[in-house]
C-alpha cells in the first residue's frame, strides 16, 4: 500500500505543479472563467490527462483511470471557473493579503481532489 500511496501522491503533485507553472500560457490563463473560450478546457484537459499517466502508471485500472481522468477534468474547470469569478478585481499588488489567500483557497480545493482520487485508488485495490 506504502508504495502505491507514494507513487500517486508525488505523480499527482509532480504533474499539478508542471500544469499549472509550465504548462498554462497566457491564453489559458484568459480563457479560463469564460466558458466560450477554449482556455479553461485545455488546461482541465492538461491536468487531467497528466492525471490519467499517472494513475495507470501505478497501476490503477483503467477503467477508474478513465472515471477519474473525467472527475478530474469537470472538477478542476470547475474550481478554476469559480477561482477566476470569485476572485475578480484582486490584485496582487493591491491587495497581496486577499490575494494569496484565495489563490491559497484554489490550491487547496486541487490538493483535496488529489487526496480523493488517492483515497479512491486505494480502495479499489483493496489496499485501505
Amino acid at each position: 500500500m506504502t508504495t502505491v500511496f507514494f507513487a500517486l501522491l508525488i505523480g499527482l503533485e509532480l504533474k499539478h505543479y508542471v500544469g499549472d507553472y509550465f504548462l498554462q500560457p497566457g491564453w489559458m490563463l484568459a480563457g479560463k472563467g469564460d466558458i466560450a473560450q477554449p482556455g479553461g478546457y485545455a488546461h482541465a484537459g492538461i491536468h487531467a490527462g497528466l492525471s490519467l499517466l499517472v494513475l495507470l502508471v501505478a497501476g490503477t485500472p483503467p477503467a477508474l483511470a478513465a472515471a477519474l481522468f473525467a472527475a478530474e477534468f469537470i472538477t478542476h474547470y470547475g474550481l478554476d471557473y469559480a477561482k477566476i469569478h470569485y476572485s475578480n478585481g484582486v490584485r496582487v499588488d493591491q491587495t497581496p493579503r486577499r490575494f494569496w489567500v484565495l489563490h491559497g483557497i484554489d490550491q487547496l480545493t486541487h490538493q483535496l481532489t488529489y487526496a480523493a482520487m488517492i483515497f479512491i485508488v486505494l480502495a479499489a485495490k483493496g489496499l485501505l
